[in-house]
C-alpha cells in the first residue's frame, strides 16, 4: 500500500511540541478526529492508549508507530508527526522518539493492518528516510518526504 493512500497532505504535522507520550497521543487523536468527522477523538485516544498498554509501539531509532483497529473507522488513515524535542516513548531501544506515524484501520482489516505495519517498519528502518523526515521544515516538506520515500 502506498503511504499516499493512507496519509493526506493535511495529515503531516511538523515541528510539534510533544511533552509526553500520552499528550502526543491526545493531540494525534484530536487532529485525526478533526480530519475525519465519523471518528471521535476520545475513541481514537482510548484505542491508541489501549494498544500502548499491550506494549510500546516505539520501534527504535527515534520512531514510533502508534496504531489500533477501530470499529468506527471505515478506511485506513494516518497521521505523520515530527516533534521538536524527542519524548520518552518506552521504545525497544530505550531512545526517545521524535518521529511518529499514527495508523488507524477498520477492525476487520487484520491482513491490511499487518502488511501496512510491516511496510512502515521497513521504511523507517532506513536511515535516509528518517533523515529526510527529520530535516523537513514544513508540513508540506514532511508529507513530501514520506510519500516520496515510499515510491523508491
Amino acid at each position: 500500500m502506498l503511504i499516499s493512500e493512507l496519509l493526506a497532505p493535511s495529515g503531516a504535522l511538523c515541528a510539534l511540541e510533544g511533552g509526553s507520550k500520552k499528550r502526543i497521543l491526545e493531540i494525534a487523536s484530536q487532529h485525526i478526529a478533526e480530519q475525519h468527522p465519523g471518528l471521535e477523538a476520545e475513541t481514537i485516544f482510548a484505542g491508541l492508549l489501549g494498544r500502548e498498554r499491550l506494549g510500546s509501539t516505539g520501534i527504535g531509532d527515534g520512531v514510533a508507530i502508534p496504531h489500533c483497529r477501530l470499529d468506527e473507522c471505515q478506511q485506513a488513515t494516518a497521521l505523520l508527526i515530527q516533534l521538536i524535542e524527542p519524548i520518552d516513548f518506552d521504545a525497544v531501544d530505550g531512545k526517545p522518539v521524535d518521529l511518529l506515524f499514527v495508523l488507524l484501520v477498520p477492525s476487520e482489516a487484520c491482513d491490511q493492518h499487518l502488511q501496512t505495519l510491516a511496510r512502515l517498519a521497513e521504511l523507517f528502518s532506513q536511515a535516509s528516510v528518517r533523515e529526510k523526515l527529520r530535516n523537513a521544515t514544513s508540513a508540506e516538506a514532511l508529507y513530501a518526504a514520506m510519500t516520496e520515500s515510499n515510491q523508491e
